[in-house]
């Protein structure tokens, strides 16, 4: 079969790489040039193990990429456009979708198999693609709703061994995308319908925001009384039957920050009750954070003006590692730290020195962190981070803070240099404190 893919963000470009590795001839779609550019010359512009390698083996003979897709070439056409959010109203904009649907309708046969990949609202297949590929094709439409669900580091495994759930708009449309996605995952989960396969994507992403919100608000109820949430939830969940409990973490991404803005903008007259406060609390946690830094750091210097912080890693996460800056906790800190005086490093083993720069830091060097700063701030738990020997790191002048929003360093290493050590809900009272 020849697939054609419209939109080559991430899913878009891993997707490609993952149904060429099946043996599909895939022709790609994207209206940004500088994408196309890249990947021609056999390059991913995202970072994701496996797919640098199947564009440049397979660029120019099974993997074409062009501004639009071939004319009547393809057997199925998978609409993968991104669909943000508005900053200012939490709506989303669905315009790119639409205008992928117009396109698949214009160069695609009628017939073909239209699958939307993109994370919408349920109803969107229906009531914004559907009607574009009527008006072009009339009652000869076969359209299928099957939702990304990878997660980043894992996208070519987790593509092939996730279950692909598929809902169609009737039987035929049905059957069709059940056979395309035989081609490619062990599993195919069929549903009822597009809206069935929609609030599918939005209730596993939402789930995922309020489980590790939970996480994050016992470590600022712990924060209170000065004890040690990873204490806490390591002695909740041994051998205890239930589900686990979350670690403490930021929760940013592409998916985790936009998903549940949407399932809100899909539930009509219901006002619901958990998914938007959770995305709330997540969102508070960088701000928390970045205060609690500006706090400790004036109570532990007099003043916070003219102070070095250093900030290790920014993307939104480390592991799996990648370069997204998608939700990442640095873009919601940078004010507070401005507003104080402060000047920020910045250091990530995946991001470039111009990322950094674009988000108003000045790039350090490892070692520069811990000996040219007076705090240093882990965001992200890359394996880079996870490997530090403190000792080795410092030098004469030292850090006064080290905030390890993991606690992934050695903290009796840190408090035994004579440095404050701080985590996410953990900021143990000092002995004097405790026994008064």
């Amino acid at each position: 079969m020849t697939i054609g893919v419209v939109g080559l963000g991430y899913v878009g470009v891993t997707l490609t790489a993952a149904l060429a590795d099946k043996g599909f001839v895939v022709h790609g779609a994207d209206v940004s040039p500088q994408v196309i550019d890249t990947l021609s010359q056999g390059r991913s512009h995202i970072f994701e193990p496996g797919v640098d390698d199947i564009f440049r083996d397979r660029v120019g003979t099974t993997v074409h990429v062009a501004a639009e897709l071939p004319k009547d070439t393809v057997d199925v056409a998978v609409i993968s456009v991104s669909t943000p959010v508005d900053e200012s109203t939490r709506r989303p904009n669905l315009a790119n979708l639409a205008a992928a649907a117009r396109n698949v309708a214009a160069t695609c046969r009628p017939g073909t198999l239209v699958v939307v990949r993109s994370t919408v609202p349920v109803g969107t297949s229906r009531r914004v693609v559907l009607p574009e590929l009527r008006a072009a094709w009339g009652d000869d439409v076969k359209l299928v709703m099957a939702p990304e669900r990878t997660i980043q580091g894992q996208a070519l495994r987790e593509l092939v061994e996730l279950p692909q759930v598929v809902g169609g708009l009737d039987e035929a449309s049905l059957q069709a995308g059940i056979a395309f996605f035989s081609g490619l995952a062990h599993t195919v989960v069929p549903v009822s319908d597009l809206e069935t396969a929609e609030l599918v994507k939005l209730s596993n992403n939402c789930h995922t925001d309020l489980i590790y919100s939970f996480g994050n608000e016992i470590a600022l109820i712990a924060e209170q009384h000065g004890l040690d949430p990873l204490e806490v939830i390591k002695a909740a969940n041994v051998d205890y039957p239930r589900p686990d409990l979350s670690k403490p973490g930021y929760v940013g991404g592409g998916c985790l920050s936009k998903d549940p803005y949407i399932m809100l903008d899909s539930a009509g007259d219901y006002q619901p009750f958990l998914v938007g406060r959770a995305r709330e609390l997540n969102e508070f946690l960088p701000v928390h954070v970045a205060e609690t830094v500006v706090r400790l750091l004036g109570e532990l210097r007099g003043q916070t003006r003219g102070l070095r912080l250093a900030v290790l890693g920014w993307a939104y996460k480390g592991w799996p590692p990648t370069d997204d800056m998608r939700g990442t906790p640095i873009a919601t800190m940078m004010p507070i730290f401005s507003a104080a005086g402060i000047t920020v490093t910045g250091h990530d083993p995946m991001v470039t020195d111009d990322v950094i720069r674009q988000y108003g830091g000045e790039p350090v060097s490892l070692d520069k962190a811990f000996t040219d700063s007076d705090a240093v701030l882990v965001i992200n738990d890359h394996p880079d981070y996870r490997a530090i020997e403190v000792a080795d790191k410092l030098g004469d002048a030292r850090p006064a803070l080290i905030f390890d929003s993991w606690r992934i360093l050695d903290g009796d290493a840190v408090k035994a240099a004579g440095i404050r050590y701080a985590g996410l809900g953990y900021l143990p009272r000092e002995k004097s404190e405790v026994t008064a």
